[in-house]
């Protein structure tokens, strides 16, 4: 449900009109020096408005560390990092609380929690709560050291330039999606497990609770399906593992093979567009055209490269730790 993990395990929690969307981060190691310094970066990278096409919407998104450190290195304990709501605007949804929005969560989580659900801005299936995914993310870089997660946009709106796609969106007066790659540089060999606990298993698994995901490929991905056999496996050079291509995307057999870890995720068009919807009214029993009001995303997919860097670094600090690699106290 909200947790995920083994021994990195993280629960997430909150909703994104509430006090404020927060995790709790337990096997920690201890001796893990974390400063609010250490978090401005990536939650700067996720927040809304610093680019053309993203939500107006502005929070601090300043840690606020509420156990698991003292004198400002971890102990070991659970640590619980909040981040505040304090940049809502719920009367725009108070007013379309009947017309649940085409592409949301909020006809099935009515239907799921008897209307109990907090609607406001999405509630907690809102992409409000990836500020604290991004926080989990933070503190598992620190713990991967010298291994790199980067993510980067590949297109947006079917458009290799960025610009061009978010214009499409403003001229059309309508939302886009978009493509992000992730790379992962300086794994070992042997990080995962075959069938379920594979690394593209696992890494999926956190990817789709980014909300808007609609897809995940690895290396090739669904190219792969118009290659022949000698064209797609990568001839292995050396001891070390080192392939003349990488096809495969750095995973063998559910296993990193000590290549660089590629894989690309699919970012659907952000739901609450201007544009006029059908929906259904639950207390009218009919049907009625509507359009989403309030501060949206033109396109999310601008903000998910960081989000996907962190869920990545969350798998990947896990993995680590079960295979040893990283100790339970570090000095």
């Amino acid at each position: 449900m909200n947790s995920f993990g083994t021994l990195f395990k993280v629960q997430i929690l909150g909703e994104s009109h509430g006090a404020c969307v927060g995790i709790v981060i337990d096997g920690c190691p201890a001796g893990l020096n974390l400063l609010q310094a250490h978090f401005v970066t990536d939650m700067e990278r996720r927040k809304g408005g610093k680019q053309k096409g993203t939500t107006p919407r502005q929070e601090d998104d300043i840690p606020i560390f509420k156990s698991g450190l003292f004198n400002d290195i971890t102990t070991g304990a659970p640590i619980t990092m909040l981040f505040e709501n304090n940049n809502t605007r719920s009367g725009d949804y108070e007013k379309q609380r009947a017309v649940p929005r085409p592409g949301h969560s909020d006809f099935t989580a009515h239907h799921k929690f008897g209307g109990f659900e907090d609607y406001r801005g999405g509630g907690h299936f809102s992409g409000r709560l990836t500020a604290a995914l991004v926080g989990a993310g933070v503190i598992a870089k620190k713990l991967l050291k010298d291994i790199k997660v980067e993510s980067h946009i590949v297109s947006i709106g079917g458009e290799a330039d960025v610009e061009k796609g978010i214009q499409k969106a403003i001229d059309q007066k309508d939302s886009v999606g978009g493509i992000v790659e992730c790379v992962v540089k300086g794994l070992p060999i042997g990080l995962g497990e075959h069938f379920f606990d594979s690394v593209e298993s696992l890494i999926s698994h956190a990817v789709f609770s980014i909300p808007a995901i609609r897809g995940i490929e690895f290396g090739t991905g669904f190219a792969a399906a118009a290659m022949f056999g000698v064209d797609h496996n990568d001839a292995i050079e050396n001891a070390s593992g080192k392939t003349t291509t990488n096809h495969a995307g750095g995973v063998v057999g559910g296993y990193t093979n000590g290549n660089d870890f590629v894989f690309r995720i699919a970012v659907k068009p952000t739901s609450s567009t201007p544009k006029n919807q059908t929906t259904w009214n639950w207390e009218t029993n009919e049907k009625e055209v509507f359009s989403v009001k309030g501060r949206h995303d033109l396109c999310i997919a601008l903000r998910v490269p960081v989000v996907l860097e962190a869920v990545t670094a969350i798998v990947l600090a896990d993995l680590m730790l079960l295979e040893q690699k990283i100790p339970r106290i570090l000095k």
